[in-house]
């Protein structure tokens, strides 16, 4: 396999969090931290052997990568954006 799908599949589990956290900003924390254990849980899940190709290395490698990032992304950009500041 050519390495350019795997890499524009990555770019565009890069792309489409960082696009939707630009775009709807950060949601409720909880979701956040849900999507990042998702994640994890989700890397730790071992491929059934019917479905070790490629293609489907890259959709699970999309879901997690995703994930991952939504879920960190959002965490930060919630932390940073949602306090509540002192003016009267």
């Amino acid at each position: 396999m050519s390495p350019i799908p795997a890499v524009l599949v990555y770019l565009a589990a890069l792309a489409l969090p960082a696009l939707l956290l630009w775009r709807y900003h950060a949601l409720h924390w909880g979701l956040h931290l849900l999507a990042l254990a998702a994640a994890i849980g989700f890397g730790f899940v071992p491929i059934p052997p019917s479905m070790q190709r490629p293609g489907y290395d890259l959709l699970f490698g999309f879901v997690f990568v995703a994930l991952l990032i939504w879920g960190a992304g959002g965490l930060v950009l919630y932390s940073t954006h949602n306090h509540r500041h002192g003016h009267a």
